[in-house]
């Protein structure tokens, strides 16, 4: 019985064997369809390895080049070299070349005019006079010349000459609140411009490290180790960083203009040459508008001004007391046939018109220009807090900058080039890491000296400005008999 079982597995072996190929073989067949029954021989399509494939070399992308717009430069002269400016020589040009500094000496010269006009005395008057021409054939009975005269009364053209030389004096304080602000001016667009180059000087460093990334990247790719993602990924950084150079570039361009046309020279690109950095104290809020209240050539302008109105009040007040208006000559009477004098003396009666309108005109324009002082005080308060909140900010900033924050982004940029030459980050991490650190040694520098100059500069600025004249906004002008 043994011998029949062993028999009988041998037997059966291949068949079980055929059975369990044909069903491996049904499971691994796709589904065929009823109109596909009547097929006996199915083929299936084995993707086969190209001949040349892994061995065959692919171009990587070409480098761009950059076609953007780009501001105009000024071609120079062969073998000129552009000229060098220090901050003390670009304000002695702006003191020789701002126009606006002229039109404010200009204000000064007109009142000054005024105040010499206003105290002449009046001219005299010589006039011709005949009596009863053509009587009996005559040439009239009395003919001769008269010389008229006004004699000015209580001190009238004094108080004018007064008026007016307080006036200049304003005219003379707006000129020196203009040289301020030339001046603030010229110093705040030098920091730019400093500002600008290291700007510039950072994006043209960190292209030149993305053209070197970008290189590593194709060197990479012959090798086999970077695909063409990685490169399309390294040429968009690349470009990235070139409108950043020109964005830097154009900024810098903009600020030499804007230097320039303070200081009033024609030149487009010079070479400015200074020191960004600041090595004076902290200024004290208190302490700077104290200096503030003290000469501020804004506030003193205004000083001047109620002086000149309180002036005016007083002139004003005499205008009513009337002149002396005489005048005396000499003819020939006709009649008795002899030289004759003539002389007459006349003054206005005051009855109805005592200038009281105008007084009242004056007198009002004082008590607003008292509330102008007031204003101006005020409002310089309000603009040095503002200013004194940007500076003690920004140099807070960058105190803390320089103490934790530079410190730690120079230690955040070692430690992500370590990990991208040890595989484990991006390129692009390690150069925003680069460009925070420099940005960070630069960072608010230009607002804290933008601000330090404004608030050492009484917060006057826009040297291109129109200068102020001598009446202010507002101003009540003390008119007789307005019309």
């Amino acid at each position: 019985m043994a011998g029949h079982h062993i028999a009988f597995l041998l037997l059966a072996a291949p068949m079980m064997l055929l059975i369990d190929a044909k069903s491996l073989r049904a499971q691994t067949m796709p589904p065929v369809s009823h109109h596909q029954h009547k097929s006996t021989t199915h083929s299936f399509d084995i993707p086969k390895r190209p001949p040349d494939s892994g061995r065959a070399f692919t171009e990587p992308p070409a480098t761009p080049v950059l076609s953007a717009p780009t501001w105009y430069q000024p071609s120079s002269e062969a073998g000129q070299l552009p000229q060098v400016y220090t901050l003390d020589e670009l304000l002695r040009l702006a003191t020789q070349n701002n126009p606006t500094l002229r039109q404010a000496q200009r204000h000064i010269d007109a009142e000054l005019a005024r105040s010499m006009q206003a105290g002449l005395y009046p001219n005299p008057v010589l006039s011709y006079v005949g009596e009863q021409i053509g009587l009996e054939g005559t040439a009239g009975e009395w003919q001769g010349f008269e010389l008229e005269q006004r004699l000015v009364t209580a001190g009238k053209l004094d108080l004018s000459r007064n008026k007016y030389q307080h006036r200049a004096k304003v005219a003379q304080h707006l000129a020196v609140a203009q040289q301020f602000r030339v001046c603030n001016d010229v110093r705040i667009h030098f920091v730019k411009t400093l500002a600008a180059m290291q700007i510039l000087n950072l994006k043209r460093e960190l292209l030149k490290t993305s053209e070197d990334h970008l290189l590593t990247v194709r060197e990479m790719y012959n090798l086999g180790q970077a695909n063409k993602a990685d490169a399309h990924r390294a040429i968009a950084l690349l470009q990235a960083h070139r409108l950043h150079v020109l964005k830097a570039e154009n900024n810098l361009r903009r600020q030499r203009i804007e230097l320039t046309a303070i200081v009033g020279l024609d030149c487009t690109d010079p070479i400015v040459e200074g020191t960004l950095s600041s090595d004076r104290t902290l200024i004290d809020f208190d302490e700077a508008y104290q200096r503030i209240l003290e000469c501020s050539p804004q506030l003193l302008a205004a000083y001047a001004k109620l002086n000149e109105d309180s002036v005016t009040v007083r002139r004003e007040s005499v205008e009513w007391i009337p002149d002396i208006v005489i005048s005396g000559g000499s003819g020939y009477n006709s009649v008795d046939r002899q030289t004759t004098a003539a002389a007459r003396v006349s003054i206005e009666v005051p009855l109805f018109d005592r200038n009281q309108g105008t007084i009242r005109q004056a007198q009002l324009d004082y008590s607003r220009q008292r509330d102008e002082v007031r204003r101006t005080q005020l409002d310089l308060r309000r603009r040095l807090a503002t200013e004194y909140d940007l500076y003690l900010t920004a140099h807070q900033h960058a105190y803390e900058h320089e103490a934790v924050i530079v410190p730690a982004k120079r230690e955040a940029y070692r430690l992500t080039l370590e990990s991208y030459k040890a595989n484990r980050a991006e390129w692009e991490a390690v150069l925003k890491d680069h460009e925070d650190y420099t940005n960070a040694r630069i960072m608010l520098t230009e607002q804290q000296r933008v601000s330090e100059i404004l608030i050492n500069g009484h917060l006057l600025h826009d040297g291109l400005q129109t200068p102020d004249g001598p009446l202010p906004g507002g101003h009540i002008d003390s008119v007789p008999k307005p019309r």
